[in-house]
């Protein structure tokens, strides 16, 4: 079985946003990734009312990155010590911007908070250990208390520096928690066969999306289009050996979602016909691991 496909927003105009979210509320398990900071910080407000409409619509959201006018306004609340601040996850501004994503969502209850890209500013290995564990309490205390189901972490290049692994997020989470019982149960990061490293991993059974599927968490995989570059990058003929028929972008996506261990693929179109046909791909069988790895191969091979 393949993963299931999940709208993410980074990149979607504005203007197409919430007739996106409209779309994906009418898919299996409707799912939608945002951020405060996507859309210029307009993007919460602009998918409001598609939420308010489709209450089964699951919504993960993710702090981390201000705007120029949230860090104004995280100054004016004294939960930044500068309004020039671009990222921060300290307990102060986390329980702010969460509570502050609740409202401007419509949602009492968020599906999922990331923390946002923490390997942005981490400093040592101690240093960044230290603040995702007070972040990870300030999010265990949200989920105690009802006010989101679970959190994680949303990285780009966490894993691939080695700023930390899945077992120190759990080792992390577990101390926040004061038990093994936490809240702690996705994670985000970019797959896809450019960024492959993670892809190739998992094909071997290794690597944070094997760890993460061993202790039962979500793996989301982000950038499958690699920013919807990858479709000029790779040929009808890779396309091909993964999904006879299928368009280049949509056999790159339904080689992400056939990776072992992906739980959902995140997509980010405002395009209907591009969303249609992902949602076609994501649902058929999937893709054996040996025609993954030979793809993957002459995907890397010298020219």
């Amino acid at each position: 079985m393949t993963a299931l496909l999940g709208l993410g927003t980074y990149r979607v105009p504005g203007e197409e946003l919430a007739a996106a979210a409209r779309r994906a509320a009418g898919s299996p398990y409707a799912w939608i990734d945002t951020a405060p900071n996507y859309g210029a910080g307009r993007a919460h407000r602009l998918l409001a009312p598609a939420l308010a409409d489709h209450l089964h619509l699951r919504v993960a959201t993710k702090a981390g990155f201000l705007t120029p006018a949230t860090a104004r306004a995280a100054h004016a609340a004294g939960v930044v010590n500068t309004p020039l601040t671009r990222h921060s996850i300290t307990d102060r501004f986390l329980r702010w911007q969460t509570e502050r994503s609740r409202t401007e969502l419509g949602r009492d209850r968020l599906d999922a908070v990331f923390v946002h890209n923490p390997e942005y500013d981490r400093g040592d290995h101690h240093e960044l250990a230290d603040r995702l564990r007070t972040a990870f309490a300030v999010l265990e205390e949200q989920a105690c208390s009802g006010r989101l189901a679970a959190y994680g972490v949303a990285t780009w290049s966490g894993f691939t520096e080695g700023a930390f692994t899945v077992p120190v997020l759990d080792r992390l989470a577990t101390e926040a928690a004061g038990t093994r019982e936490h809240h702690l149960s996705i994670i985000q990061l970019p797959v896809s066969l450019v960024m492959d490293t993670h892809f190739r991993q998992a094909l071997h059974g290794r690597g944070p999306i094997a760890q993460a599927e061993g202790r039962g968490w979500e793996i989301h995989a982000s950038a499958p289009l690699h920013g919807g570059e990858l479709p000029s990058l790779a040929t009808p003929e890779v396309a091909a050996l993964l999904r006879e028929g299928a368009s280049v972008a949509a056999a790159c996506i339904a080689a992400v979602a056939s990776c072992p261990g992906i739980s959902r693929v995140l997509l980010a179109t405002g395009k209907a016909a591009h969303w249609s046909e992902a949602l076609g791909v994501v649902g058929a069988p999937a893709i054996s691991s040996d025609e993954l790895r030979t793809v993957l191969d002459v995907l890397a091979a010298p020219l």
